[in-house]
């Protein structure tokens, strides 16, 4: 049975307060879970600790400490301070007593502030999306988890040796969402493979040290059903570790940007 990205992170309280997460079968990238549903799966469980629906995820950092295994783990949450505009928020996700994830997430409602400048970035141009062909990312050549996403590639595919370390392309679940949320959108942050795919010429292990994401849009005023478009570049690497910026948009409005760590294991 096929598991939707909605039921794949369901949580479920406990009596201390702590949160249970039965982790699926069938979302795995390597031994463990699927980088994205784990941190989505923390931001759900920090997003909980917050009443004021008007109090937005605005930024999420989170580190994986090691694989988030299949089966049963558990979610500790602490508010670490609630003001006047701001909430901030950090999960611990445990699997035999041992920390596979660390979460931190900041939560806050707009600001109407006069005569700020306007800022934003240059649109990128691409095609409709209904014109990029869907690409076959699936196991045993991709990710388990990739069953669940829709990609629609545009530029280099990986392994293919091009000179720039940039991926391009829209992504969607393959089973639609009710709505878009901001779990959804780290969900889709971490869909497609690293950028250092498409400059090498076969794959090799990789492994997400560290995620931060900003949220630059209220996923709730989306479309589940449209896919975002997504753009990343590898812009360093030292001591066999790599940085990569990613972006979402939707039209001319970025949804949401990310920056990761990837440590390359071998």
């Amino acid at each position: 049975m096929v598991v939707s990205f909605d039921h794949a992170r369901a949580l479920v309280p406990t009596e201390d307060g702590q949160l249970d997460w039965d982790v699926p079968e069938g979302w795995q990238q390597g031994r463990g879970a699927f980088g994205g549903l784990v941190l989505a799966a923390l931001l759900d469980a920090m997003t909980t600790r917050e009443p004021e629906g008007l109090r937005l995820p605005r930024a999420l950092t989170g580190e994986l400490c090691g694989p988030c295994l299949p089966g049963r783990s558990r979610i500790a949450t602490q508010v670490l301070r609630r003001g006047n505009n701001q909430t901030n928020v950090t999960a611990t996700l445990s699997q035999e007593g041992q920390t596979v994830a660390h979460a931190s997430l900041t939560l806050a409602s707009a600001r109407r502030v006069p005569d700020v400048p306007k800022m934003t970035m240059p649109s990128p141009a691409r095609p409709p999306w209904q014109d990029a062909p869907v690409a076959p990312i699936r196991a045993p050549i991709g990710p388990t988890f990739a069953e669940h996403y829709e990609y629609r590639v545009i530029g280099a595919l990986p392994f293919t040796s091009s000179p720039e370390a940039l991926v391009q392309g829209y992504v969607r679940e393959t089973t639609t969402l009710q709505k878009l949320t901001h779990a959804a959108i780290v969900g889709r942050l971490d869909a497609f493979y690293p950028a250092i795919f498409v400059v090498s010429s076969a794959p090799r292990p990789m492994a997400t040290v560290s995620f931060m994401a900003e949220f630059l849009a209220d996923p709730a005023t989306l479309d589940p059903a449209v896919p975002l478009f997504y753009r990343a570049r590898a812009i360093a690497e030292a001591g066999g570790y790599f940085v990569e910026l990613r972006e979402l948009w939707s039209g001319d409005t970025p949804v949401a940007l990310n920056q990761q760590t990837f440590a390359i294991v071998k």
